[in-house]
């Protein structure tokens, strides 16, 4: 079973905060290059067109691209290049968490859980699935022994 992540406005408008400034740090110089100087370097002009267009695909991909999927064994956690599968055995603990700026996580919202797990360099990884409750409902299907703490 496939989960996308749940988007909300709060994460919106940081990205959208994140990509202006991305866009002022890149484009601005070649604003400059272009219309203030009298022989604009092109090179610098594709180079620093290029880096936008990658630190804004790179940010677009990895906000946008969130997948939880449910296998047989383990809960495969996908965001952008970020992926990480978590085994069920390994799992300890699920919570609701609001903690979003800290430790390991892969989310788009502020309506998020922490699963903990051994083997973990942080501990948890927090992520924001659309429909908490029937993540919730397959997660303790797949993995009965983890406890489930609503808070």
């Amino acid at each position: 079973m496939k989960f996308r992540s749940k988007i909300d406005r709060t994460f919106m408008v940081i990205m959208s905060i994140a990509l202006v400034i991305v866009a002022l740090a890149t484009l601005w110089p070649v604003a400059y290059e272009l219309f203030y100087t009298n022989s604009p370097e092109y090179t610098a002009i594709w180079i620093m067109t290029v880096l936008f267009f990658v630190c804004a695909g790179f940010l677009i991909w990895t906000s946008l691209d969130i997948h939880y999927i449910f296998y047989d064994d383990f809960l495969y956690v996908k965001g952008g290049p970020f992926r990480s599968k978590i085994k069920y055995e390994d799992m300890t603990k699920v919570n609701k968490s609001s903690n979003i700026l800290a430790g390991y996580r892969i989310l788009s919202s502020k309506d998020a859980l922490q699963i903990h797990y051994r083997h973990s360099l942080m501990g948890s990884i927090i992520i924001s699935p659309d429909n908490q409750a029937q993540f919730v409902k397959v997660l303790l299907e797949k993995a009965k022994h983890i406890a489930y703490v609503k808070v």
